[in-house]
């Protein structure tokens, strides 16, 4: 690559055409500050950027649109010259817990003790979910917080502060652990409602406690494989309980009707 304006660099594209890279060094890391149509764009970028790291009176909050670098880049920029860190995702540290943005207005808060996590997985968005790549696959974050990928706010789970983006654990209540179990109040006392799919929803059974309500769950899908119902049910996993506690629990736990005698037509 040719270098013309200070941080600037010429390159070209595999048809040839030129773009300009920017990029400076600070503390002996070298940040690429990203790719730009024309040099002065690329230019304007290196001496922002320049200016970010060493006034610390820039925050996060005097970001402006119509900056020379996108607001990620800022968050990351900030983080290093305010904490000694260098994150290649937009993260921005405190001294319990740490910020992962999107937007300015739009990020996460998470424990410290997802920081290498996070900082070695970039969050992509689909349709309202939110993955990382973690060994090939895509991975649904809200599933390290015991939030599964069907889950409903309010009935299987709640942020006890109120606010949706804070994914700290003490923040998380999981209202309904298990696959197919929902609580509800039954006079006053909590009991626990078993459904399953089939071609809708089947009632399973209510339970007096919620590892009885899992078991019933599990003892439906066995019930319904033998039944030629041909669907990847989950089944619940249950470390509380012991082989022999749960064997006995299986026996004698009661299933509805509709389940024990459903054919597949």
């Amino acid at each position: 690559m040719e270098q013309q304006l200070p941080g600037v660099f010429t390159a070209k594209r595999k048809d040839q055409t030129v773009y300009f890279r920017a990029s400076l060094t600070y503390r002996n890391k070298h940040i690429s500050l990203g790719s730009y149509g024309c040099a002065e764009d690329a230019h304007q970028a290196y001496l922002l950027a320049g200016t970010l790291l060493a006034d610390d009176s820039i925050t996060l909050n005097t970001y402006q649109t119509d900056s020379a670098l996108p607001f990620l880049k800022w968050v990351i920029l900030l983080n290093f010259r305010d904490n000694g860190i260098y994150f290649a995702t937009p993260i921005y540290v405190r001294p319990k817990f740490f910020y992962y943005y999107f937007t300015p207005s739009d990020f996460f808060i998470f424990d410290l003790e997802d920081l290498f996590y996070y900082s070695s997985r970039r969050i992509s968005r689909r349709g309202g979910h939110y993955f990382v790549a973690d060994y090939g696959m895509q991975v649904n974050i809200m599933g390290r917080y015991g939030i599964k990928n069907y889950a409903v706010e309010g009935r299987d789970y709640r942020f006890r502060n109120g606010n949706c983006q804070d994914l700290r654990y003490e923040n998380i209540e999981i209202i309904n652990r298990y696959n197919g179990v929902y609580a509800i109040d039954d006079d006053g006392h909590t009991r626990y409602q078993v459904k399953i799919h089939v071609k809708g929803n089947m009632k399973v059974g209510t339970y007096d406690t919620e590892t009885e309500a899992a078991v019933a769950y599990n003892k439906a899908i066995d019930i319904l494989k033998k039944a030629g119902v041909d669907k990847a049910y989950t089944p619940n996993y249950m470390d509380e309980i012991s082989p022999a506690a749960y064997a006995d629990l299986y026996a004698s736990i009661k299933i509805s009707s509709g389940i024990r005698h459903y054919r597949c037509e």
